[in-house]
C-alpha cells in the first residue's frame, strides 16, 4: 500500500500540469452534467414494513382523489379584542379569506368554510376558527408563486384586524444557513490553519482542495438525482462529511510533506513519502467512514440509505483528491508551501546524494538545537502520569454521559419552531383553543366488507381509551371497502402519553379485527413519527455493532494489533455517551439553555444519534489512524513504545488538535441558528469532536499505551499469518531521515 501511493505520489507531483488539468476537467464536467440534468425529485418520505406507512399506502391507493400525499396549510383566525369569530363583520372577513385561499393558486384544490362545521372548525369560546387549505402537490412541489399568493392573503387578512397565522407543510420554511455563526467558524478555520501551517498556501490547499471534492460530489448527486431517485436534500450529509474529511485528509498529507521537507527530502522525495505514509492513512481513515455512511442501510429508512451512500460516494472522492491533487498542488509551490520563517533553507534543491546528505545532516542539527513542542510535551506528561491521567479521562466522560440514560427521542414539529415563526403562532393559537392534541391527529384506516359501519363500530371502542379527546364519524370511499376515522389525543404530538395512546389504540384495533370483521391501521403524521423514532431507535446498536465490528477489523489490518482498535473503538464510545450527555443535559434538561438561546426543550431529534456516530465516527478514525500510524511507523523504525508515542505527537498531535479546531469552529457555527433542532445538530457534533480529540486521542490513548507498552502491538502470529500486509507506516519505504534525539525535558521515563 506505502509504495504503491508513493508511486503515485510522486506522479502526481511531477506530473502536476496533467492531474490538475484532469481534476479541473473532471470538476467542469460534473457541473456540466449537474446542470443539464433533469430537476432533482421531491422528497418521499416511507419507512417500509411499518403500520403507519402500510395505512398511508392504503390511503394513496382507496382514496385517490384526496391524495394523501397533497400538501396542506392550516390557517388559524382568531377575532381582535376577545370579541367573537361569529360576529357578523368578523364572519365577512374570514369569509372573504377563504375565498381568496381557495383560488390563490392552481395548485390549491380549495380551502375549508369553518363555518359549514362550526363544532370541529370553531373553538368553544367562539374567539378562534382555523381553514385547512389544500393542494394537489406534495409539499416539496408546492411553487414560489403559490407561497406567495398564500403569504399575500394572510398579510391582507390581518390588515383588517383579524390576527392571522399558518401551519402545515405547505407553508414555507425558511432553511436558508450560513448565517453569522457559520462565518465566524469558517473564518476560525482558515485562522487555524494559517496559524499551524505559517503559510497562506500551505492554509489554502486544504480548503481548497476540500471544496473540490466536495463540488464534485454535489455535482454527481445531482446529475444522477433524477435516475437514482435522489431528492435536493440527500446532499446535505454528503456536503458536511465531505467538507470535514476534505479538509482533514488534505491537511495530513500537506504536514507530512513539510515534515519530510524538513527532514532534509527533496520535493519529490517529500511528496512521495507523504502520500505513501500520511496517504495510506487517510485511505484506511476514508475507509472506515464509507463504512460508517453505508452502515446507514441497516436502518430500512430509504431517504437514510440514499443520504449515507451519496456521502460515501462523496468520501471516496475526497480521498482520491487528497493523494492525487494534493501532491500535485504541491508540486506548484514545494517552498512557499513551508512555513514562512527559515523558508530560505528550501530554496536550493540538492543536487546530488551528497547534497542531499549534507541537508539531511544540516536539518537533524536544527532539530537537536530546536526547543521540544507542545505534543511532545505534553506526551512525556501523560507517559510519566498514565494512571491519573486515564482515571480522569474515563471518570470525567462518563460522568458527563449519565444523562444519556434519559434520553428520549423525537421528531422536529411545529411545536419546536422559534416562537418568531408563524408555524409556531398557529400550533400555540391552536393547542389554546382546541386543546394541545389538536395538533397531532391520528388517523385510522378500516378495511371490511362494510367499512363504514365497522369503523362506526370501532370508533365507539377507540372513544374509551384514556387520552382520546374526540373521534370523528368515520368517512368511507367510494367502493365502501375503506373508512378513515381521526381521533384528536388529549396531549400534545410529542408528548410521551400521545407515544402510549398509539400503542394503546393498536393494541385495542387488534382486539377489534376479529369481532368487525376488518383490518384496522393506526397512522398520521403523529403515528408516522412515533415509528419513525421507535425504528430508529431500535436500529441504533445494530448500526454501531456494524460501524465498530468493521472499523475494528480495519484497523487490527492497519496496526497489526488487537489492542490498539479495541481500545479506539471503546474510546469512540466513551466520547459519543458523553456527546449525547451533554446534548440531554442542555437540549432536554435545560441545563444553559438561555446561554444558547433554547426557547423549549424536549426529546431529541430521532436522527440525530445516527447521523452524530456516523459523522464524528469518522473524524475519530480520521485522527485515530493519523495519530497511531505516525506511532507506529516509529515503532517499526526501532523506537521504544514510550518514544514512540512521544514521535507520534510530536509530528502528529499539532495537526490533529488543528482539524479539530477546526470542525468544531464549522460545527459552533450551526448553535447561532434559530431552529432548535439544527443547534441540536451543531452543539452534539462540536461537543464531540472535542470530547473524542481532546480526551480520548490525546489523554486516555497514550495513557493506555504508556501502560500497555509492547503489549498495545500484540498480534497472535496465526493472525499475524493470515492477516493482508498493507504497510500503512511505510517500513518498505526505506528508513526515514535521521531525527533529533530525544532532548532531556521530553525523554518519556517509561516502556
Amino acid at each position: 500500500m506505502a509504495t504503491f501511493l508513493s508511486k503515485l505520489g510522486r506522479l502526481a507531483f511531477r506530473r502536476r500540469g496533467v492531474t490538475l488539468l484532469l481534476w479541473l476537467l473532471i470538476f467542469g464536467g460534473m457541473g456540466f452534467a449537474a446542470s443539464s440534468a433533469p430537476a432533482p425529485p421531491a422528497d418521499t418520505f416511507s419507512m417500509p414494513g411499518t403500520e403507519s406507512q402500510e395505512a398511508f399506502d392504503l390511503l394513496t391507493e382507496k382514496f385517490p382523489d384526496a391524495r394523501a400525499d397533497g400538501a396542506g396549510a392550516r390557517v388559524v383566525v382568531r377575532a381582535p379584542g376577545g370579541q367573537k369569530i361569529t360576529a357578523p363583520e368578523q364572519r365577512a372577513e374570514v369569509e372573504r379569506l377563504v375565498a381568496e385561499l381557495g383560488k390563490s393558486s392552481p395548485q390549491v384544490v380549495g380551502a375549508t368554510d369553518p363555518y359549514k362545521t362550526p363544532e370541529v372548525s370553531i373553538s368553544k369560546d367562539g374567539t378562534t376558527a382555523y381553514t385547512v387549505v389544500t393542494y394537489n402537490v406534495p409539499a416539496m412541489e408546492v411553487s414560489d408563486p403559490a407561497h406567495d399568493a398564500l403569504d399575500a392573503a394572510i398579510a391582507k387578512a390581518g390588515k383588517a384586524g383579524l390576527t392571522v397565522e399558518a401551519g402545515g407543510d405547505a407553508v414555507k420554511i425558511d432553511q436558508a444557513m450560513g448565517g453569522t455563526g457559520e462565518q465566524i467558524g469558517i473564518l476560525v478555520s482558515a485562522v487555524v490553519l494559517v496559524l499551524t501551517f505559517g503559510s497562506m498556501i500551505a492554509a489554502g490547499m486544504p480548503l481548497i482542495t476540500a471544496l473540490i471534492g466536495v463540488g464534485i460530489g454535489i455535482s454527481g448527486i445531482t446529475a444522477l438525482g433524477s435516475a437514482l431517485g435522489l431528492s435536493g436534500t440527500t446532499s446535505t450529509l454528503a456536503m458536511m462529511i465531505g467538507l470535514a474529511v476534505g479538509i482533514d485528509y488534505a491537511l495530513f498529507i500537506v504536514s507530512r510533506f513539510r515534515a519530510e521537507r524538513a527532514e532534509g527530502r527533496t520535493p519529490d522525495e517529500a511528496a512521495g513519502r507523504a502520500v505513501g505514509t500520511a496517504g495510506s492513512a487517510v485511505v484506511f481513515a476514508g475507509l472506515t467512514v464509507i463504512v460508517a455512511l453505508a452502515g446507514l442501510a441497516v436502518v430500512n429508512i430509504p431517504m437514510l440509505t440514499k443520504m449515507g451512500l451519496a456521502a460515501a460516494g462523496t468520501v471516496a472522492v475526497s480521498v482520491l483528491v487528497a493523494i492525487t491533487l494534493v501532491p500535485a498542488l504541491l508540486g506548484f509551490a514545494p517552498v512557499k508551501v513551508m512555513a514562512r520563517k527559515g523558508r530560505l533553507r528550501y530554496a536550493v534543491k540538492p543536487l546530488s546524494e551528497r547534497g542531499q546528505r549534507k541537508a539531511a545532516k544540516r536539518a537533524a542539527k536544527l532539530a537537536k538545537k530546536a526547543k521540544p513542542n507542545l505534543g511532545s510535551r505534553w506526551a512525556s506528561y501523560v507517559l510519566r502520569h498514565p494512571v491519573a491521567v486515564l482515571l480522569i479521562g474515563v471518570v470525567g466522560l462518563g460522568t458527563v454521559a449519565v444523562p444519556a440514560a434519559s434520553l428520549e427521542l423525537g421528531l422536529p414539529g411545529e411545536g419546536s419552531m422559534s416562537t418568531e415563526t408563524t408555524q409556531r403562532k398557529a400550533y400555540d393559537m391552536l393547542s389554546e383553543s382546541f386543546g394541545p392534541g389538536f395538533n397531532g391527529p391520528l388517523m385510522i384506516t378500516v378495511q371490511a366488507a362494510d367499512a363504514k359501519k365497522a369503523a362506526d363500530a370501532a370508533g365507539v371502542a377507540f372513544g374509551r381509551n384514556p387520552g382520546v379527546a374526540s373521534v370523528s364519524p368515520a368517512t368511507a370511499n367510494q367502493a365502501g371497502d375503506t373508512a378513515i376515522i381521526n381521533v384528536i389525543p388529549e396531549t400534545g404530538p410529542t408528548e410521551k402519553r400521545t407515544e402510549e395512546l398509539v400503542r394503546d389504540l393498536r393494541a385495542t384495533a387488534g382486539g377489534l379485527e376479529g369481532s368487525t370483521a376488518s383490518t384496522i391501521r393506526v397512522t398520521g403524521q403523529t403515528a408516522m413519527f412515533i415509528d419513525f423514532s421507535r425504528t430508529l431507535n431500535d436500529a441504533l446498536l445494530p448500526y454501531l455493532g456494524l460501524v465498530v465490528g468493521l472499523a475494528f477489523l480495519l484497523l487490527m489490518v492497519v496496526f497489526r494489533s488487537i489492542l490498539v482498535p479495541l481500545k479506539a473503538a471503546l474510546g469512540f464510545l466513551l466520547s459519543v455517551a458523553a456527546a449525547l450527555g451533554a446534548v440531554v443535559a442542555v437540549f432536554q434538561w435545560g441545563w444553559l439553555a438561555d446561554v444558547l438561546g433554547i426557547e423549549q426543550t424536549g426529546p431529541i431529534m430521532s436522527t440525530m444519534p445516527i447521523f452524530m456516530i456516523g459523522v464524528v465516527f469518522g473524524l475519530a478514525m480520521d485522527y485515530e489512524v493519523f495519530l497511531v500510524s505516525r506511532m507506529r511507523e516509529s515503532y517499526v523504525h526501532g523506537a521504544r513504545p514510550a518514544e514512540a508515542v512521544v514521535d507520534g505527537f510530536r509530528h502528529g498531535g499539532r495537526v490533529v488538535a488543528a482539524a479539530a479546531v477546526i470542525m468544531m469552529s464549522v460545527f459552533s457555527g450551526f448553535i447561532v441558528e434559530d431552529n432548535d433542532f439544527i443547534k441540536v445538530i451543531g452543539f452534539a457534533l462540536a461537543i464531540a469532536v472535542f470530547f473524542d480529540a481532546f480526551v480520548v486521542r490525546m489523554a486516555i490513548v497514550p495513557a493506555l499505551f504508556a501502560l500497555l507498552g509492547k503489549s498495545a502491538w500484540w498480534l497472535p502470529k496465526w493472525l499475524d499469518r493470515i492477516l493482508p500486509r498493507v504497510d500503512v507506516e511505510g517500513e518498505k519505504l526505506g528508513r526515514p531521515a535521521q531525527s533529533a534525539p530525544y532532548s532531556r525535558r521530553e525523554r518519556p521515563l517509561v516502556g
